[in-house]
């Protein structure tokens, strides 16, 4: 693997930890909302990540070399899902939202997990950035070896 490759890793990373973040700001944006029925209610969001190590790897191993051209490596947002945890209903017959049986729903968002996982992903963020840092260090020094 080349040091170019790592700016691939390392962005590939950071862009999925940015996908997170988003999908964490709008469960936490959401965590209070309420609506008058399941099919209407909010439910937790959560990105699907994939890494990308298995072309270069099948490739190594058939013999052949991996020049990068059939995708990026590094890590791969497949989509995002919803949650299936069970939604919040609560009995609140005065709510305007409330259903014939007086409960609203609420959205299945833990806000202590979704503060949990902001944290991580803004570490692995700043993570892949001192990647980038240092892989640039290393290859500015290299540059410096011929002088």
């Amino acid at each position: 693997m080349s040091l170019g490759n790592i700016f691939d890793i390392a962005g590939t990373g950071m862009s999925a930890q940015t996908v997170r973040l988003n999908t964490t700001a709008s469960n936490l944006a959401n965590a209070e909302t309420a609506a008058g029925s399941e099919d209407e209610a909010y439910r937790a969001r959560y990105p699907v990540f994939s890494a990308v190590q298995a072309k270069i790897n099948a490739a190594q191993f058939a013999g052949d070399s991996f020049d990068g051209s059939e995708g990026k490596i590094g890590v791969h947002v497949k989509g995002i899902v919803e949650s299936d945890k069970p939604l919040q209903a609560r009995y609140e017959p005065e709510h305007p939202l409330a259903d014939e049986e007086g409960y609203v729903f609420y959205p299945n968002v833990n806000v202590v997990e979704e503060m949990t996982n902001m944290i991580s992903a803004s570490r692995t963020f700043q993570a892949n950035v001192d990647v980038m840092n240092a892989t640039k260090t290393m290859m500015q020094r290299v540059l410096t070896l011929g002088q």
